[in-house]
């Protein structure tokens, strides 16, 4: 196989990697879905890049995938804290409750209102703490036995 088609192809699919990413960020609302998207738009980017690089004999795309791959993983570990942040703030990973993580002297801007469920207050349930027994009550549980 000639280099012509090599490099063609590592193109062709470094676009529809990068496309598929593009699409997944317009076309959607869920935050891990759209830093999933960034991510294989990254990766379509690098394999463009690596594509040329073998193309033209040098190493220096590799290099720089290399160095993108490292900033990818770094925004990939900063972009998780911020999705656990929004969902422990607003209780869901929509884009739009990104705008409670703002400075309260800004404005809020929204494209949509947001549902009334970011109101509701997620109460998870507790365990006794250790050492302490739960309360017992000895006549209901007889009153069970016998029904």
């Amino acid at each position: 196989m000639t280099p012509a088609p090599l490099v063609v192809n590592g193109l062709v699919v470094g676009a529809m990697l990068f496309a598929l990413g593009l699409v997944g960020i317009l076309a959607r609302r869920n935050l891990i879905v759209m830093f999933l998207s960034a991510e294989l738009m990254l990766q379509g980017v690098s394999v463009s890049l690596v594509s040329w690089s073998r193309h033209h004999g040098d190493w220096g795309g590799h290099v720089l995938v290399i160095f993108v791959l490292t900033v990818a993983a770094c925004e990939a570990a900063i972009a998780l804290v911020f999705v656990l942040q929004a969902f422990a703030r607003a209780g869901r990973l929509d884009a739009a409750a990104w705008q409670s993580l703002r400075e309260s002297v800004l404005p809020r801007v929204v494209d949509r209102e947001l549902p009334a469920s970011d109101a509701a207050v997620m109460e998870f349930p507790r365990l006794t703490p250790a050492g302490v027994e739960p309360e017992h009550d000895p006549d209901a549980a007889l009153e069970r036995e016998h029904v």
